[in-house]
């Protein structure tokens, strides 16, 4: 195999392996309980290293207080902004690393997997509770294929396992779902 396109077999393959783990995940079982000692720590791993260390993780008890979150119009801006930057900055060094097509390619494959698996998670986690919301399945639905993009792509860069994107879609994998961070409160259901 050529030095060029061994890089876009290795990308191909962890992220082939990364796709076929989403089916061991737990989206959305745990959400509600008590967090656990170690999802806090990703939780604040994940604010450190967005450059957010100051806030507090806060427990969400519900479906109900986890749609007053995501809807709060108080949330905080610079999350956003460190989420998009670090975003940018991993899809540079993929594309770098990799080439722009096969990373793209990798991406979409790796997305539309977690897109088959998370909306039927998100829909029986919230009707196991009473709840027949579909904006608020359909936005947790969302945020666990986007947790799932943005860890494939931290992949993709070569990023490590304490990488903020990583780490929140070990929360994901828990059967959390990371809501928003408002007034300082890191809220995760």
């Amino acid at each position: 195999m050529s030095a060029a396109r061994r890089p876009r077999a290795t990308l191909a393959r962890a992220l082939d392996a990364f796709a076929a783990g989403l089916d061991h995940a737990s989206w959305f079982a745990a959400v509600g309980e008590p967090l656990t000692p170690s999802e806090r720590a990703d939780a604040a791993g994940y604010l450190a290293g967005l450059g957010l260390a100051g806030a507090r993780v806060a427990e969400v008890a519900d479906w109900g207080a986890a749609g007053a979150a995501i809807r709060d119009s108080a949330w905080d801006r610079r999350w956003w902004d460190a989420v998009e930057r670090e975003r940018k900055l991993l899809l540079h060094a993929a594309r770098k690393k990799h080439g722009g097509d096969p990373v793209m390619a990798a991406l979409s494959k790796a997305t539309q997997a977690a897109s088959d698996r998370v909306a039927g998670r998100a829909a029986e986690a919230a009707a196991a509770r009473g709840v027949a919301d579909p904006g608020l399945v359909k936005a947790a639905a969302g945020a666990g294929i986007e947790s799932a993009y943005q860890a494939a792509l931290a992949l993709a860069a070569g990023a490590p396992a304490d990488h903020p994107f990583r780490l929140r879609f070990s929360l994901f994998e828990a059967g959390r779902w990371p809501l928003a961070l408002i007034a300082g409160r890191f809220d995760v259901f």
